[in-house]
Order: C-alpha cells, then sequence, then structure tokens
C-alpha cells in the first residue's frame, strides 16, 4: 500500500472548500460543509489510494473463493456466492432494498455532515470503492444535492444503514433529492441539471456506501459545536441572574473552586468572575449589611452544574474525534491488502455520548428554568415586583414565559433517557445487538434547541429585571446583553404579546449574538 499510516493527513479547508484527503476531517470543516454550503473537493493522494484499493477489490472479484461483500450475500445472506453476471445487480438491490426509511425528511445539514463523513471514509482507500464513487459524493455536496432521508429506519447497527442507503440510492440515479434551492425532484433529474452522472456500482461498493456511523457522528460532531456555544451563554445568563436578584459573586473565586479541580467547573466560573466584573450592582450589597448569607443552588452552583456539562462536553469531542479518524465499513481493506469483517460500524461509542449530552443539556435547563422562576417570585426576588409586571395584578409580566420554559425542560428530561440502553435484534438475529445511535442524536437535536430557548427565556428575564434594577448599574459584559435584547425587545411596560419577544431573544441566542457582543467588551470566553 502506498501509505503506512492510516489517517495522518487533515482536509484543508480554502475560500469556502474544502479538500477531503485520507485523513479525518475537522469538527469545523463538518460544520462548514453542512451548514455554510462548502464544496468539496478530493485530494490528489486520495483519489490516488482509492485506486490503488479498488485493484485489490477487482483482483479478489476474479478468484474462484467467495470473499464477503465482494462475491456473496450480505448480513443473514452472506454464505451465497454471487456469480459475476448477478453483481451489479446485486449492487443496486442492496441500496434499493435498504433504502427503506419512513416519516419526516431528515434536515439538509444532518444529511450533508453525513455524506461528507461517508466521503471521508472512502477517501482513506479502505473500503475498496473507485475513485468514480467518491468523486460523485464530492461532486453532489459541490452541486448542493441533497438526498431526502427519512426519520426512521436506523437501528445504528450496521452503522446508519436505511439513511446511507438513501443517499447512496441518489447516487445511482434514483430516489428523490431536494436542490441547492432546497426544490424536491427526481435524483436523475438533479444530477442531470448539476452536469453529474449517475454511478452504475460494481462489486464491494453498495455496501461500502451504506456501512458507517456517519449519520449518528454528524449530529454529534453539530451537537458539540452547538453546546460549546451554549455552555458559554449558560456563563452569562447565569452571572445575569446572579447580578439581578442580587446574589454575591464571592462564591465563583478561583481560590474555592481550586478546593475541588474539576477542570469545567473552573472554566465557568472563571467566566462568571468575568462577566460580572464591576457591576455597579453587586457592589451595591457587597457589605456587611447585606442579610443574604447564602444564595439559593441555583446561582451558587451555576458552575458546578454547567462546568461537569463542560466536562462531559470534552469527553464527547474525544469520541467524536476519534471517530471522525476512522474508516468504518465491512468488510474493510486492511493496509497490508486483506478484506476483513469486523465490528466496527456498531455505533455504542458515539450513542453513549449522544445519550450522556442529553442527560447534561436537560440539567443545565433545568437550572436556568430554576433561576428564572426566582425573579418571578416576589418573595425570594429581593425588591423586585411579583413576575417582573408592569403593573402587577392588571400585568402577568413573565409569569407564562417561566411555564414556558418549565414544558421544554419537562420535554427535555423525557429526552434524557438513553436511547442506547435499548436494543432490537434484527437481520434474522445476525444483527442481535444494535446501539440505537441514531435515535440517541435525533433526539440530541431537540436537546439542544430546548436549551437555547431555555437560555434565551432566562436572559429576556433577566434583561427586564435589570430594568428594575436602575439607578443600579449592570457590569459591562451583562449590560451589552441588555442593550442588544433592547434592540429587539422593549422594556417593562404594559403586557405585550410575548411569544414574538421571546422568539427574539432565541435567535440571538441562536446565531451566537448574545455571546458575541459579550466577547467583543471582556474578550473570548473559555
Amino acid at each position: 500500500m502506498a501509505t503506512d499510516t492510516l489517517r495522518n493527513h487533515e482536509e484543508r479547508t480554502v475560500n469556502g472548500k474544502v479538500v477531503v484527503g485520507i485523513g479525518p476531517v475537522l469538527p469545523e470543516a463538518v460544520v462548514n460543509v453542512a451548514r455554510h454550503g462548502f464544496s468539496v473537493e478530493l485530494s490528489a493522494d486520495s483519489l490516488a489510494i482509492i485506486g490503488e484499493t479498488r485493484l485489490r477489490i477487482e483482483a479478489l472479484a476474479q478468484a474462484p473463493e467467495p470473499v464477503y461483500g465482494v462475491s456473496t450475500g450480505f448480513g443473514a445472506l452472506a454464505t451465497r456466492h454471487i456469480p459475476v453476471e448477478l453483481r451489479a445487480q446485486l449492487q443496486r438491490s442492496l441500496v434499493r432494498s435498504h433504502a427503506a426509511g419512513s416519516g419526516p425528511e431528515v434536515e439538509r445539514e444532518v444529511v450533508r455532515a453525513l455524506m461528507l463523513l461517508r466521503l471521508s471514509t472512502l477517501a482513506t482507500g479502505r473500503t475498496g470503492v473507485r475513485p468514480v464513487v467518491a468523486q460523485a459524493y464530492a461532486g453532489m455536496l459541490s452541486a448542493g444535492i441533497t438526498p431526502v432521508v427519512y426519520e426512521y429506519g436506523s437501528l445504528g447497527c450496521s452503522g446508519d444503514l436505511a439513511p446511507l442507503s438513501h443517499v447512496a440510492l441518489a447516487v445511482i440515479g434514483e430516489g428523490t433529492v431536494r436542490d441547492a434551492s432546497g426544490q424536491l425532484m427526481p435524483a436523475a433529474d438533479a444530477l442531470a441539471k448539476a452536469g453529474l452522472v449517475p454511478v452504475v456500482l460494481e462489486e464491494k461498493e453498495g455496501l461500502a456506501l451504506i456501512n458507517g456511523t456517519d449519520g449518528m457522528l454528524g449530529m454529534l460532531v453539530l451537537a458539540c459545536h452547538d453546546l460549546d456555544k451554549l455552555l458559554r451563554l449558560c456563563d452569562i445568563t447565569a452571572a445575569m441572574s446572579v447580578e439581578g436578584l442580587l446574589g454575591t459573586d464571592k462564591v465563583f473565586a478561583a481560590d474555592l473552586q481550586a478546593l475541588r479541580p474539576q477542570t469545567g467547573q473552573a472554566v465557568s466560573a472563571g467566566n462568571m468572575r468575568r462577566v460580572l466584573a464591576s457591576s455597579g450592582i453587586v457592589a451595591s450589597h457587597a457589605n456587611d449589611d447585606c442579610t443574604v448569607v447564602q444564595d439559593a443552588y441555583s446561582l451558587r452552583c451555576a458552575p458546578q452544574v454547567a462546568g461537569g456539562a463542560r466536562d462531559t462536553l470534552a469527553h464527547a469531542r474525544r469520541v467524536a474525534e476519534c471517530e471522525l479518524a476512522s474508516a468504518v465499513d465491512n468488510p474493510v481493506v486492511t493496509l497490508d491488502g486483506r478484506v476483513e469483517s469486523n465490528g466496527n460500524f456498531h455505533g455504542a461509542p458515539v450513542a453513549y455520548v449522544l445519550d450522556f449530552l442529553a442527560i447534561v443539556t436537560a440539567d443545565v435547563a433545568s437550572m436556568s428554568e430554576r433561576r428564572t422562576d426566582r425573579f418571578l417570585d416576589k418573595s425570594r426576588s429581593h425588591g423586585l415586583p411579583p413576575f417582573l409586571a408592569a403593573d402587577p395584578g392588571v400585568d402577568s409580566g413573565h409569569m407564562i414565559a417561566q411555564y414556558t420554559q418549565a414544558a421544554i425542560v419537562s420535554e427535555l428530561k423525557r429526552l434524557a433517557a438513553p436511547a442506547s440502553v435499548d436494543s432490537i435484534p434484527s437481520s434474522a438475529m445476525q444483527e442481535d445487538h444494535v446501539s440505537m445511535g441514531w435515535s440517541a442524536a435525533r433526539k440530541l437535536r431537540k436537546s439542544v434547541d430546548g436549551l437555547t430557548r431555555v437560555l434565551a427565556i432566562e436572559a429576556l428575564t433577566a434583561a427586564r429585571a435589570l430594568d428594575f434594577r436602575k439607578p443600579l448599574e449592570p457590569s459591562p459584559a451583562t449590560g451589552a446583553v441588555h442593550a442588544l435584547i433592547r434592540e429587539h425587545v422593549q422594556g417593562p411596560g404594559p403586557d405585550r404579546y410575548l411569544a414574538p419577544e421571546i422568539e427574539a431573544v432565541v435567535v440571538l441566542a441562536e446565531t451566537g449574538a448574545l455571546l458575541q457582543c459579550v466577547e467583543e467588551v471582556i474578550g473570548v470566553l473559555d
């Protein structure tokens, strides 16, 4: 073989294009291709190793001895030797029969991430496909052609079979896709419109296109990207709540955090100290006249919870990095030219961290909701009007905004129930244990959206509380958040239609604008 290492190169991102090589794609490249429409190109070294490995498959295809995936059936039918004249039909039949998904369409960004990651595995040369097959994936991604993939169909072992099969179906010119404008059309028409030619699959190629953890991995990478920003936003909203509820920042002192040297906790506490620095509101009660002995746990212990979530995210990222550096297929072509069956397609490692992230996402949201609730209770808000209403009794203020938070948090707790503890045997008991990683990924996407909304409502409520604390001044960082929110949502007054105001701040949270306005004032948060 031309290389003595598996994945020792990284992809390159240049001018809106990701160049996929033998080595792993970076998480940032997955985000750029999935969400920002970056085009994709295969490197010369990857095309060379793909072609070299293909020669080995072609030699085995001519051998009299059956080789799994090359000259045999698949799964429970792997014992049947397939004659040469039926092998192209075998590949088509495999893709067609496995493209058996059902339900709503999966989001465009998920399908593009899945396609890029399958291409990344093809680029290693370990799958045995021809260069033209890999180039077909790069061409579809660059043309913005997105195969229609459905919600249900993957058990997470052998990888994401049904979702990957719907993509492979489009590669051979069948099934349904959406073009770059989002128009639904037959795959053959979209390929022709883009100047692409359907691929006629040969030995091993159909199997190579559908055996992988690419769907669940793509969703894990996207979730990690989002949660990194949301956990920093959580430190900001928690700091705003500490400030607005007349809490103390003394409990976040570095020496106190060092007594329990949890990495994420220290980072979160450090962020909160920076966000609260120079707060006139905090300074106003930082004296011996303050009668509050200890703040509630939702304030005092914010770094412990958000920090634990950070540590969980760090673990999930390590798993994702290993998976991005993997060549998942079955059978696989080894570096010394053997074609070997294996179990690397099992999604358990990815499924576990997807579930773990759903658990911490629910808990971070739960604590955020508790802080919001304190703002609305006059017995716990230290002088704020009931429900932050302009005219309590006539107005309800943010009463029902907290209901919305509570409903979301309750849903997040249900979504935190792990999918990976489930398993349903399939394929005549050949696949007698499955990971359910796709299901774990699908529910995590809902959890990330829910956390975004919960934090947005906390920010909206805390900003309203800061209005009621005037003439005391917030910190420069929280003041920047307050000012940005006030560009989109009016301050206290008679009750208004609240849903659009919540949605406006959700957009600010989702796009990273709330985080950005703070980092423009105090620098990048950790």
